[in-house]
């Protein structure tokens, strides 16, 4: 394949935007040359940067595909200026607890990777015999929920639970992500009849529930010297609890999603079930704080946990918030979402990692993430200035249900290249399976 140049006044090169000609070959970045090369193609102003990768994702496939799919969900993701994705072990069906499950959910991305796709395992009660065998298949990390997951067959995990599987992840050095939410008691806030009410939705799930998980999570981590992931945190009251735990020197990480910091509770309309998630979308003073959080460190990256769901289920008619399927669909706005929910907090440059080189080390992901000679060539071209309100015929995932259509985001990928290859482009995609598999061996 001929070896392609590209030239940006704003490329993302030793951590940076700086003027330079990023040339890629057979999916690998050959050479960086910090002028203008007279054969290279002139992107003007339009920044060229590491493929976002988004750690967090439920793409639902084997088994529960009338919901989303990796053809849908990697055309969006490609859209959306993402690169990597990694697959969360539920909701597919088989849920991904076993060896035979992870053979089948590879299987079924076969010919429908527009992006490159990694995968986690799930731990849930009585499987600890299984995880070695998937991490010896390439898995990046194991995840755990600490409160019902939402469906049966991926029950919750007990401080048993933990004890058993915590020492083989230290083994391997990989890590356990935990969905925290410690489901304490029924709290009193009669969201039973008043089931359309975001405010009774918010009071049923309090930061409570949060707080007491993420103490146990560290705890646990201290006690195994196993690496800890705490994912989607929505609770500021957390946030001093992780700092601790990391000035402590426990091997401990935290994410929270585009969700979290772009919506705030007060905005959220009632009977609107396209706002629930679990945790719960918390007030404005609470998601300031967490937008505060990646300035100090305390939390690492962003991801969006793109759980979708088809219309019944998300009682899109309804407006049922109790009975709705609780997820975000958002896997196309990680970037535009995101920085749009950041920008006037902090500089590009001290957003770009936390969309690519640092969810990249999570995953040991060391080929990505950095533009660097002998990297894949992972990239994506954008305008972090232009803006656009976002309709529903843009969006490429299953569903058309997303709280953030209708929303002027800030950012409009123009091209999003994966392992060389264009694969969205001018607002369609160009080329498609281009993606690999991110396998840990």
């Amino acid at each position: 394949m001929q070896e392609r140049k590209i030239y940006s006044q704003n490329v993302w090169v030793g951590g940076k935007l700086q003027p330079a000609t990023v040339c890629f070959q057979n999916g690998t970045i050959s050479n960086i040359h910090f002028d203008k090369q007279n054969s290279a193609e002139d992107l003007g102003d339009l920044v060229i940067m590491p493929g976002v990768i988004d750690v967090h994702v439920h793409v639902n496939e084997p088994g529960r595909t009338e919901w989303e799919g990796f053809e849908t969900a990697t055309q969006a993701a490609a859209a959306g200026g993402t690169t990597s994705i990694i697959d969360m072990p539920l909701n597919a069906s088989p849920v991904t607890t076993t060896l035979k499950a992870l053979e089948e959910k590879l299987e079924s991305t076969k010919g429908k990777m527009n992006v490159n796709v990694g995968f986690y395992a799930g731990l849930v009660p009585g499987n600890a015999s299984h995880l070695e065998a998937m991490i010896k298949a390439g898995i990046v990390g194991v995840k755990c929920f600490l409160t019902h997951s939402g469906i049966d067959e991926f029950p919750n995990v007990t401080e048993k639970d933990l004890d058993q599987a915590m020492p083989i992840m230290a083994k391997y050095n990989l890590p356990l992500l935990a969905h925290c939410e410690l489901y304490a008691n029924e709290v009193e806030c009669d969201f039973e009849n008043h089931p359309t009410s975001y405010r009774h939705y918010l009071a049923s799930r309090p930061k409570q529930w949060e707080n007491e998980a993420i103490a146990l999570m560290i705890r646990k981590c201290r006690e195994h010297n196993c690496p800890v992931h705490i994912v989607h945190v929505a609770s500021a009251e957390a946030l001093s609890q992780i700092e601790a735990a990391k000035k402590e020197g426990l091997p401990i990480t935290a994410e929270t999603c585009t969700q979290y910091i772009y919506f705030n509770a007060e905005d959220i309309p009632d009977a609107s079930c396209i706002y629930k998630c679990a945790p719960p979308i918390r007030e404005k003073a609470n998601n300031d704080q967490l937008k505060h959080a990646f300035l100090s460190g305390v939390l690492d990256f962003i991801t969006t946990d793109h759980s979708p769901a088809p219309p019944n289920i998300k009682e899109m008619e309804s407006g049922n918030l109790k009975k709705a399927w609780g997820g975000i669909a958002g896997i196309q706005f990680l970037l535009n979402g995101s920085w749009t929910a950041l920008k006037d907090i902090m500089t590009l440059e001290q957003f770009i990692p936390l969309v690519t080189s640092k969810p990249a080390e999570f995953i040991k992901a060391n080929k990505k993430g950095k533009i660097a000679i002998g990297n894949d060539a992972d990239f994506v071209i954008w305008n972090p200035a232009a803006s656009q309100i976002i309709k529903e015929e843009e969006i490429l995932f299953k569903y058309k249900i997303s709280p953030y259509i209708g929303q002027n985001l800030n950012g409009i990928v123009s091209e999003t290249i994966v392992n060389g290859e264009t694969v969205y482009q001018n607002k369609s995609i160009r080329n498609k399976n281009k993606g690999q598999w991110l396998l840990q061996k």
